[in-house]
């Protein structure tokens, strides 16, 4: 579970790193994934997520997060923007890495 100071501060915008339980076989391991928010859905309900993308080298990974799942062992906050005009920034998918650092006012 999310702590809810945390769940406060994930909003568009913000570049977080997730930490999520992986299981392979009978091991189980951490594996981080560092982005920017890019949504956040339906609030604190059941059903409620947020999705995080992240660009490595030339390919971007977009993943969603259910905020009650029990696989994310830890949500960090590495920096929060200023000011964003916009809830969902569904835009950052078409502008290069430097354009979408310049619009959100995030340095990532």
């Amino acid at each position: 579970m999310i702590n809810e100071e945390i769940l406060k501060k994930i909003k568009s915008g913000a570049v977080v790193k997730v930490s999520e339980r992986i299981k392979e076989k009978d091991k189980e391991r951490i594996s981080n994934f560092k982005g920017v928010v890019l949504a956040r859905k339906h609030g604190k309900e059941t059903g409620a997520t947020f999705t995080v993308r992240a660009m490595f080298g030339d390919i971007a990974v977009e993943k969603n997060y259910p905020i009650n799942s029990p696989i994310i062992a830890k949500v960090e906050i590495l920096s929060s923007p200023k000011k964003v005009h916009r809830s969902k920034l569904y835009f950052l998918r078409k502008v290069s890495k430097k354009v979408s650092r310049q619009k959100i006012g995030v340095a990532a």
